[in-house]
């Protein structure tokens, strides 16, 4: 064979490998990109800023302020100042007596130590939603500084999903049916959002092992729950209230309000107050692809339409903080 013949057949060659090594890289960004885009938050932790989110949602949220208490304590109810103007979810009024009897059970209102002395707070608020599901983001959710998760969310089995860290977890006594062992860990804080006074006497029973309560409750509360109540908070109805007059526009002084702010726009509230940078996965609600509302189970969006809440408008106030890069998402939304 000619040395003619044998350069172009040479080249022919190398076009042939380029072209495979070309198209390789193309479908390997393309099968990459969804993901990438969804882990953009791998950042310096130099990037993350002090005061950022604080900057930012000031400017949507009338007199905003991070002087509130996160988690309440007893002695709150011996200062008149710290009366609150609303009765639960939105404040105290009316309560504090129950809220003095359980809050005399914790104890404890501080925020752990190794959190507090952050200079700069990164935390991700792990919603529920059906997007979590097959999203392999378990290992960058547990990353972030502070892992907030909602009610009955649960870890185990699905730890490459929704990871394995639980700083937080808030809860009300209907959601309470996580396991205190396999879905947490052994110094997370357990939560709770008081949205009635029944939540507070339920809290009062099992802390004080007393004759459990069940009548008042949409689903039965556990009867037996060995937590600890070194970690038992009680959070702050202040940023129920936050999330209902100044995201959600509600009118608290309409007599007749049958809306409540959900737990996830609520948690979302806390961690703009709490954190300077802010992350949600697993928010949004059934779309054309699935019909299924959890990552977890079958529950449908026909069987939420009973709740108390106005997913539609919530859905709108999320996705202007979004807008606003007040919050950023993992998933999508």
């Amino acid at each position: 064979m000619t040395r003619s013949r044998i350069f172009p057949n040479c080249w022919r060659i190398l076009e042939l490998f380029a072209s495979v090594v070309i198209f390789f890289c193309i479908t390997l960004y393309r099968n990459t990109d969804y993901y990438t885009k969804r882990a953009s938050h791998h950042l310096p932790r130099h990037l993350c800023t002090p005061g950022e989110v604080a900057a930012k949602a000031a400017i949507i949220i009338p007199n905003f302020s991070r002087n509130h208490r996160i988690f309440l304590q007893i002695s709150d109810y011996f200062w008149a100042d710290n009366r609150s103007s609303y009765p639960l979810p939105y404040g105290t009024k009316g309560d504090e007596l129950l809220f003095m009897q359980a809050l005399a059970l914790t104890h404890h209102f501080h925020v752990p130590p190794e959190i507090d002395r952050l200079q700069c707070r990164r935390c991700v608020v792990v919603g529920n939603g059906y997007r979590l599901k097959n999203s392999s983001l378990g290992d960058v959710i547990d990353k972030y500084d502070v892992v907030i998760r909602l009610n009955n969310g649960p870890v185990y089995n699905y730890e490459s999903d929704v990871g394995s860290k639980t700083t937080i977890r808030i809860f009300y006594p209907e959601s309470a049916t996580f396991d205190l062992t396999l879905d947490n860990n052994p110094e997370t804080l357990m939560v709770l959002v008081p949205f009635k006074s029944l939540d507070l006497k339920w809290l009062s029973s099992i802390l004080n092992d007393e004759k459990r309560i069940e009548e008042g409750f949409w689903r039965t509360p556990p009867i037996i729950w060995n937590v600890n109540p070194e970690n038992l908070r009680i959070l702050n109805p202040y940023f129920m209230q936050v999330a209902a007059i100044d995201l959600l526009k509600y009118n608290l002084k309409t007599k007749e309000l049958k809306s409540i702010p959900t737990t996830g726009i609520m948690a979302i509230t806390f961690a703009i107050h709490f954190c300077d940078q802010v992350y949600i996965a697993g928010f949004g609600y059934p779309s054309n692809t699935t019909k299924y509302v959890h990552y977890y189970d079958n529950e449908t969006l026909e069987q939420m339409k009973i709740s108390q809440h106005k997913v539609p408008l919530e859905a709108i106030a999320i996705k202007k903080l979004l807008q606003q890069k007040i919050i950023h998402n993992l998933t999508y939304f």
